[in-house]
């Protein structure tokens, strides 16, 4: 085990190597720095990622982009509506010659997991999902089997209205740290796309830029970095705003303020910085908040997202 790394002698090599991994992937993803700085926060918080959008406009491109700039290894799982748990978690096969039960991974056991199309599966093959995003592990046969370390799940889902979707129930929704949006691109960055190579020929070109053991040294450094208590003031003062507002069923939990502050800090990492700022909590607010909020009728047609904007917008900055 390599030994431990400061924030003060190390926030060049974070500034250096995750500015190269931003660097790469905006060169793939062209015009999203602000998703692709999200989904690097993400994994330094050693959360999971749901990507929200329309089909066509780079959700799994980008997250074999992640896969391929990150160095870690990769496997995919189209959701289907026949998809089987088993054909996530894995099963045991009976061996006629040994007499014996072995089991045999499916793709979970990997350090990147893309859940393509997550919502077209029936809810109890999402649920299959539940016990790795949390636990780490999958238990097959009463047999509990340790997943890889980093384990990163990248999900894609399409609008709700969609043909053929099933909505994610709240507590599969829970387990993600953040969710994004893709979005079209800009007129700009749509002419580049029309004009250069392909993105699957730029991924293989970028190759490899981190590794898999050097973001486990990143992801362990973010409890380093400083959360002030005015900062956690602030981080608390969000939170029971959405608890209290009338413009919410259900407001943010105690898992939600804890993934608040650790990815606080892990975005501060990635910028460089050994404390959190303000603008930290107020760049991952609106992804962590969400897909949690339940807003009331009277919240008329504003989305969550908006709604997540409004708090920001209603709790002063300390």
């Amino acid at each position: 085990m390599s030994d431990p790394i400061s924030i003060a002698t190390a926030s060049s090599d974070f500034r250096a190597q995750l500015g190269d991994a931003a660097k790469a992937l905006n060169e793939i993803i062209l015009g999203k720095s602000e998703q692709i700085d999200l989904a690097l926060t993400c994994l330094l918080a050693n959360g999971h990622l749901l990507i929200e959008d329309v089909p066509g406009v780079g959700k799994t491109t980008l997250a074999r982009a992640l896969a391929s700039v990150l160095g870690l290894d990769f496997a995919r799982v189209q959701f289907t509506s026949d998809l089987l748990p088993a054909d996530v978690t894995g099963v045991s096969v009976y061996q006629k010659k040994d007499v014996s039960f072995r089991f045999h991974t499916d793709p979970v056991f990997t350090q990147m997991l893309l859940a393509d199309e997550i919502n077209r599966a029936t809810p109890k093959a999402q649920s299959a999902l539940l016990e790795a995003m949390q636990e780490r592990q999958a238990t097959v046969d009463g047999e509990r089997h340790p997943l890889p370390n980093p384990f990163f799940v990248v999900a894609t889902q399409n609008p709700a209205d969609q043909i053929g979707t099933f909505d994610l129930p709240e507590s599969q929704l829970d387990r993600f740290l953040m969710t994004v949006n893709i979005g079209y691109p800009d007129a700009e960055a749509e002419r580049q796309l029309l004009e250069g190579v392909s993105t699957t020929q730029k991924i293989l070109e970028t190759g490899n830029i981190l590794n898999a053991e050097k973001i486990r040294a990143l992801q362990g450094l973010v409890s380093e970095v400083t959360l002030a208590p005015q900062l956690l003031d602030y981080l608390q003062a969000l939170v029971a705003y959405t608890r209290e507002s009338a413009s919410f069923v259900v407001g943010l939990s105690p898992r939600a303020s804890i993934a608040m502050a650790n990815a606080a800090r892990a975005h501060a990492l990635l910028k460089g910085r050994d404390a959190v700022y303000p603008e930290d909590l107020q760049v991952i607010f609106p992804p962590i908040a969400t897909h949690r909020l339940v807003p009331r009728d009277n919240a008329g047609s504003r989305t969550t997202t908006e709604l997540a904007l409004q708090v920001l917008d209603a709790v002063a900055i300390p």
